[in-house]
């Protein structure tokens, strides 16, 4: 098959699909020469991330495309439900990354609690000659043992995040659709250990967390699942960390909560607007911000790419019987 991947593909999956046999593109195509690309290269699958939009207009002109894969968890940026409709397979890969997201908002959760995003862009210009006054700014870190983290919606990654604070020794608990328990399990020392997260209501998770970290897709109409109410509702001092989608915290709210000292600080790997985010909310001295890397790591587009790899061969075969 000939296949467009438009925002790139691991080396390995690359290789994995040539040695299938397939044609893959790499060269990004900008959206207004997406159309015309499909037809004159006889484009018969298309792979995204999250750069390229993949709506219904193009899908309507495109009706040779067989397969559209999302390289990575959140498919928003694809007309799904349309496509299927069409008969087009969409597909993505929800295993791969889990924990280099998980990995992410762990990294982000030990830069609040000591101050490290703010304390990283100051030492440098103003280390030298206000070394005393830094650290004395600087030295009422917390520490996250012991502290309570809720994990809004328990799929794959928030599992594997919980797998993580619960071996730095926090306290877990979770929001997910249904109530009860749901059991994550890992391995340390070559033991494998499991542990039964508490599902909580959202009202109980938000008054009682030090901390809390989304892993939700985007909502229906992009409404906010963080508001200006969720955010009264939290702890005071509690910290905020969004590696999920921009838009389901309001932002506006959210700037308001720092302004006033109601939230601590907040980690932010997705912006509304992408990829314009607002200047303002990332030049906020409370914000730590990443630009969208959550599943960009070496390992995880390597699992990436071989699992695209895989599904493709099944598609093939089912193409081809």
């Amino acid at each position: 098959m000939n296949i467009l991947a438009n925002d790139g593909i691991s080396p390995s999956g690359l290789a994995a699909l040539q040695t299938a046999g397939h044609t893959v593109h790499t060269t990004f195509i900008e959206a207004d020469a997406l159309e015309a690309f499909i037809h004159e290269h006889a484009i018969d699958g298309l792979l995204v991330r999250s750069a390229t939009k993949v709506r219904q207009p193009l899908i309507d002109a495109c009706p040779t495309l067989k397969f559209i894969g999302r390289g990575g968890v959140g498919m928003d940026n694809i007309d799904v439900d349309y496509a299927r409709g069409k008969g087009i397979t969409v597909f993505n890969t929800p295993a791969s990354s889990s924990q280099s997201v998980a990995e992410l908002v762990m990294g982000h959760l030990f830069a609040l609690s000591r101050f490290l995003n703010d304390s990283f862009a100051a030492m440098p210009t103003r280390g030298a000659a206000e070394f005393k006054g830094l650290k004395k700014a600087y030295g009422k870190g917390t520490e996250l043992r012991g502290k309570r983290l809720a994990i809004i919606g328990m799929g794959r990654i928030g599992q594997s995040l919980a797998t993580y604070a619960l071996g730095a020794g926090m306290e877990v608990v979770g929001v997910d659709r249904e109530p009860g328990v749901c059991p994550v399990t890992w391995t340390v020392g070559g033991q494998e250990v499991t542990v039964e997260v508490e599902l909580v209501p959202m009202a109980e998770a938000l008054a009682s967390a030090d901390a809390i970290s989304l892993h939700i897709p985007a909502q229906p109409g992009g409404g906010a699942v963080i508001g200006a109410d969720e955010l009264g509702q939290m702890k005071q001092g509690a910290l905020l960390v969004n590696a999920a989608r921009g838009g389901v915290v309001d932002e506006d709210a959210l700037l308001a909560a720092l302004e006033s000292g109601h939230i601590r600080a907040a980690g932010l790997d997705v912006f509304v607007g992408e990829p314009a985010p607002r200047a303002d909310v990332l030049a906020h001295p409370g914000v730590a911000a990443t630009p969208h890397i959550g599943a960009a790591t070496v390992e995880a587009q390597d699992r990436i790419g071989l699992e695209i790899a895989d599904i493709v061969a099944s598609l093939a075969t089912e193409v081809s019987a």
